[in-house]
């Protein structure tokens, strides 16, 4: 078989006689430029990438070049590709010089690539595809050698300027960012927001093009990153710690680990149940501030275009509110940690990946209510409404609402009931098809009739 002619990483020595070895790309660097010293006037170019053959051995290589070669060798793989590397260059590591900025690696050796002598070409060996295509999801450190969010959040800057390996969930990504240095050099920043079960939010800023591609690929809530030597330091903008990938960093998608099963099945509760959403705080924006309006069939169109959540108005009837169902349902206790719901006891949350369920259980209770809204273009429903927006717009605190009569409670929900209103929403989009957008109640209020009328003719003109 055709896979039989490679030779292994391991068995990679300065004395073998043109090389030819397969391997997956697990990490990649961008491309970047120098002065020639022995060509004054022109550049060279470079750029690096780590290929990987067994689940315990990979290796460093670099690329030299003129501008055309190394770009287009650049373009022509990307990490996840499977490569075959024909006679290059095999060398001692030189900690002191190069390697020192490349990823750590458990061979002694490094390869040189050139246009002269090397060749590097998409593998289109399926049997050998096949082989190392599961070696993408094998993190290139220990599986169980990493920090939680909480342990950074935790040490604070006693882990300023450190580098150390992070397990946690993809929570949002944000847009890219592209700059200008003062020195005329292009460049582009891109934040990711992680969480795992001990804290909510927590930044990844990537600078790199690939790493940023990379990222760029991933589900919000659906991804695990296993990020491997990933520098930690305190941002005194944010007043916390931020993390961020560099040369040496290689990240691992949805790694085929223990730890990282138990954490992909916690963000998928969370995402399912929106708690995750709650994080993004009203107080972030203020009502005051929030002017566009919508008719209901614009608010879902937005959240099906926009990955980013975003503000509005509509002028809709609230369709569904039950306040008079069992208090139960219209009061729930969540646990402070995961904000999960608790046991009607609530004595114990429910979640089983809970980081304090082997603590003393503590809860917030609060209004914790689904609702509809509905115009003339539709429905969007089970929209949440909680504390404390839901005591400012009810007129009554929790304990208030439990001494009410059943008629009483049912009088409060006429009152809004089928009342045209004026809404304040944020909608979230969701990663879930099914659910489609989801809205987060802000303010709420009865409409007036002059105003209703005035924007409900703009919006008409818009249609």
């Amino acid at each position: 078989m055709a896979a039989q002619t490679y030779i292994a990483i391991s068995e990679l020595h300065p004395n073998v006689s043109h090389p030819k070895l397969a391997g997956i790309i697990i990490g990649k660097s961008d491309v970047k430029s120098f002065p020639d010293r022995k060509n004054i006037g022109v550049d060279r170019f470079t750029f690096g990438f780590t290929v990987k053959d067994s689940p315990d051995f990979f290796i460093n290589v670099t690329a030299w070049g003129n501008d055309g070669y190394i770009n287009g060798l650049s373009s022509s793989f990307s990490i996840g590709d499977c490569v075959v590397i024909e006679n290059p260059l095999v060398s001692n590591k030189d900690p002191e010089k190069g390697d020192r900025f490349c990823p750590t690696t458990p061979s002694l050796y490094r390869l040189l690539v050139t246009e002269a002598h090397s060749q590097v070409t998409l593998c289109a060996d399926i049997d050998t595809m096949d082989r190392l295509l599961p070696l993408i999801h094998l993190p290139v450190k220990d599986s169980a050698d990493f920090y939680s969010l909480g342990d950074i959040v935790a040490n604070g800057q006693r882990l300023d300027g450190t580098v150390i390996n992070v397990l946690a969930a993809v929570k949002s990504i944000g847009e890219l960012k592209q700059f200008t240095t003062s020195d005329g050099r292009k460049g582009q920043r891109l934040e990711v927001k992680l969480f795992d079960d001990s804290v909510s939010s927590f930044p990844l800023v990537c600078w790199d093009r690939e790493a940023i591609q990379l990222v760029q690929t991933l589900i919000p809530k659906e991804a695990v990153l296993f990020i491997a030597d990933a520098k930690i330091s305190f941002d005194s903008f944010r007043n916390g710690m931020a993390a961020t990938v560099n040369s040496k960093t290689i990240i691992t998608v949805n790694p085929d680990t223990r730890e990282a099963s138990l954490l992909f099945s916690y963000a998928k509760e969370v995402s399912e149940s929106g708690i995750l959403d709650q994080d993004e705080k009203p107080e972030d924006v203020s009502v005051d501030s929030i002017t566009d309006v919508y008719t209901v069939s614009q608010l879902k169109q937005k959240a099906q275009e926009s990955p980013e959540a975003f503000f509005g108005i509509t002028y809709s009837f609230i369709s569904k509110l039950d306040l008079d169902s069992s208090v139960s349902k219209v009061i729930r206790t969540r646990c402070s940690r995961c904000k999960f719901q608790a046991t009607e006891d609530t004595q114990s949350c429910t979640n089983q990946l809970c980081p304090g369920r082997d603590q003393a259980f503590s809860g917030t209770t609060g209004f914790d209510l689904l609702v509809d809204f509905t115009d003339h273009t539709g429905t969007l429903h089970t929209c949440t409404l909680r504390s404390p927006v839901a005591e400012n717009i009810l007129g009554c605190t929790t304990e208030e609402f439990t001494s009410l009569t059943d008629d009483q409670r049912t009088a409060m929900k006429w009152k809004f009931l089928l009342e045209r209103c004026k809404i304040y929403v944020k909608i979230l989009p969701s990663t879930l098809k099914r659910t489609g957008a989801r809205g987060m109640v802000l303010a709420c209020s009865l409409a007036d009739p002059g105003e209703v009328k005035q924007h409900m003719s703009a919006l008409l003109q818009r249609l």
